[in-house]
């Protein structure tokens, strides 16, 4: 089995897969119905021929760059599995920042909590946030009718369906005036449309819907923080991820648009990847 394994990540290496062996594994694992660990127990078990025709189709479309979460129809994001399709943008590990501000944002209790998700894809951060906050209801919007349906079969996969409510809306457009929420979060597309050809072809294949922030990578922002802001409940927290270098920029806006104590996060490789602010207070401290 794991000679299959083998032969698959030298043919996806010459094909220019960035992580070539870790792909052929995960293939081989989802054809195989089990985990990478489940391929090494059973590395000397044969495969039969309908696995084999399987896996050469998978790895084929690999090596055409299709993204390996798109093939299995699932990616891992914050311990949970979540099913992913094209029809939404590919969970990343840098996005866990953004959770663990919310939840220091929301902490552990019985006090119910409002969160709104804007743009919420596959709903990776609203699913996430239901799940390891009992007390919290989750309204996650997206204009795509495909991600708000995806949204939607985690939401309920998870066991949390009857807390996270998934609509279609650009933006904050579909909520009341007079809606308020405890903590708003957003990942919203934030790469140049002049960038977007200089992606690696994996990413290209995700839904540019998901990825085209404008001329300058910041026009999501532009309308999601100035609609976010006036949504806030007293002391609530608005916090957005961000693109490398995009942070001042991103920071001023929410000063500009009254939000307090705004600071921002880096990830672990010292890139300035979340930006928060409050409704809080009437001054404003920025820290970039």
């Amino acid at each position: 089995m794991l000679a299959y394994a083998r032969r698959a990540a030298s043919f996806l290496e010459r094909h220019g897969a960035a992580t070539p062996r870790l792909d052929a594994e995960v293939l081989l694992a989802h054809v195989l119905a089990t985990d990478r660990v489940g391929v090494y127990l059973r590395f000397d078990q044969p495969l039969g021929t309908a696995e084999v025709d399987a896996y050469r189709s998978l790895v084929r479309r690999r090596a055409a760059r299709e993204p390996v979460a798109y093939l299995t129809g699932r990616r891992e994001f914050w311990s949970r599995e979540l099913a992913v399709t094209p029809d939404v943008l590919v969970p990343r590990p840098e996005t866990e920042l953004l959770i663990e501000r919310a939840l220091a944002a929301v902490p552990v209790g019985d006090r119910p909590v409002r969160i709104l998700d804007l743009g919420t894809g596959s709903g990776a951060l609203a699913v996430t946030l239901a799940s390891e906050r009992p007390a919290a209801s989750v309204v996650a919007l997206d204009v795509s009718t495909g991600a708000a349906a995806i949204a939607r079969r985690n939401a309920q996969s998870a066991g949390v369906g009857d807390r996270v409510l998934v609509a279609v809306g650009d933006w904050a457009a579909p909520l009341a005036p007079a809606a308020r929420f405890d903590l708003i979060v957003s990942n919203p597309p934030y790469v140049p449309t002049a960038a977007l050809d200089d992606l690696a072809p994996e990413v290209r294949r995700e839904p540019a819907i998901a990825l085209d922030g404008g001329a300058d990578g910041l026009a999501a922002y532009r309308c999601l923080v100035p609609a976010a802001a006036v949504l806030l409940a007293p002391a609530a927290c608005l916090l957005v991820e961000v693109g490398a270098g995009q942070a001042p920029a991103v920071a001023a806006l929410f000063a500009q648009c009254g939000l307090a104590g705004v600071v921002c996060y880096a990830d672990l490789a010292g890139v300035d990847r979340v930006v928060a602010g409050s409704a809080e207070r009437a001054a404003t401290e920025i820290a970039v």
